[in-house]
């Protein structure tokens, strides 16, 4: 699912509006750099979509910037210095938290950044969207970002961690 055309995706449209996609549909749900292009008041709404999609044993495994690890930048001074070489080209701690300036520049404006997390607001926005058994990751240095582990359903915490260990880069 992607809110842009141009990618081709096998379903159009927002996380904030998955109706296309039949409850307890799916065993996971990835969703890689999406969130933070929601504004504040919609990401509990795509949470909750995230949730109603999924399947009882089902999970959610999300990344996004990790805004507490890349103030470390901005508190450094070296908010337009690279902080990292994507595939794309090189990425800055302005980029991290508004949303990489070459696509806005080209008008892609669904690729703004309007809001943000930290571990801990992540991993409470999931118990929030009733998702029961959370783990979830900092990663600094070279990507600055943040991984979420959320199950529909309780499980035991060496699965989840264990799940974890397998999904969270290292």
């Amino acid at each position: 699912m992607d809110v842009d055309a141009k990618t081709a995706p096998d379903i159009l449209g927002s996380m904030t509006d998955m109706s296309a996609v039949p409850n307890g549909e799916f065993d996971a749900v990835f969703s890689s750099h999406s969130i933070e292009h929601l504004y504040p008041h919609e990401v509990p709404t795509a949470l909750a979509e995230f949730r109603r999609v999924l399947k009882s044993t089902g999970f959610a495994l999300i990344t996004c910037p990790d805004l507490q690890s890349v103030c470390t930048l901005v508190a450094a001074g070296k908010l337009t210095d690279t902080a990292y070489i994507s595939p794309a080209g090189p990425i800055t701690a302005l980029d991290i938290l508004y949303g990489w300036r070459k696509a806005l520049a080209q008008g892609e404006l669904h690729m703004a950044h309007r809001c943000g997390f930290t571990q801990i607001l992540l991993t409470e926005e999931l118990k929030r969207a009733g998702f029961v058994a959370v783990a979830s990751k900092c990663c600094e240095s070279p990507h600055f970002d943040l991984w979420a582990l959320g199950y529909v359903t309780l499980q035991a915490e060496v699965e989840v961690r264990g799940m974890a260990t397998k999904l969270f880069p290292k």
